[in-house]
């Protein structure tokens, strides 16, 4: 299906392209969220004649998401989750809980606006890129720890933290391992009677 596209869409294209795109994507995407409309010859005319008013709405948008991002440059969020031993979350951290965090921060932001390829399964440090208009992002920092304090220590010390959990892991590792060895050979012992 052929579109003409009311703003920038990221791998697209620009705001006035004329573009070919799947039909349930145009369908289930482009077309309700008005970020395009048919590519008509009736649709393309009336595009044309309020394309000076979009363009000025457009950049009116993308000032005040640059005047945003400004403020939200270096923005590090805590998200405090339980998790097991081996630093995997009982759970996991997905754009809502990442959009929520930053509206308890003083910034207003929707989940779809958060770029998350997968929800975040494990503790530690992660950037995350957030749009504010299809033409602006920033990247923030999400801190995923059990308790605010070791949220602090991974600030703190990321090199010890990332240190330590590998050894803790390590020692975890030998641990099982030592205990499977004393496990072997009494099952040896019962095979041999």
């Amino acid at each position: 299906m052929q579109v003409v596209l009311l703003e920038r869409v990221e791998k697209l294209g620009q705001m006035g392209d004329v573009v070919n795109v799947r039909d349930g994507f145009a369908r289930n995407f482009l077309l309700p969220k008005k970020k395009a409309m048919r590519a008509t010859a009736q649709n393309l005319e009336v595009f044309k004649a309020r394309r000076a008013h979009l363009e000025a709405a457009n950049l009116e948008r993308r000032q005040e998401a640059e005047a945003v991002a400004e403020k939200m440059q270096g923005v590090r969020v805590v998200i405090i989750r339980q998790a097991g031993e081996s630093d995997h979350l009982y759970g996991s951290v997905s754009p809502r809980d990442i959009a929520t965090a930053l509206d308890e921060a003083g910034y207003t932001v929707e989940r779809s606006q958060v770029d998350l390829d997968r929800p975040i399964k494990t503790i530690g440090r992660f950037e995350i890129r957030v749009f504010l208009h299809p033409e602006v992002s920033v990247t923030t920092e999400v801190v995923v720890a059990r308790s605010v304090a070791d949220a602090d220590r991974m600030d703190a010390e990321p090199e010890a933290a990332e240190a330590d959990s590998f050894f803790e892991s390590e020692e975890l590792a030998r641990h099982a391992a030592e205990e499977l060895a004393e496990d072997e050979p009494a099952e040896e012992d019962e095979d041999a009677e």
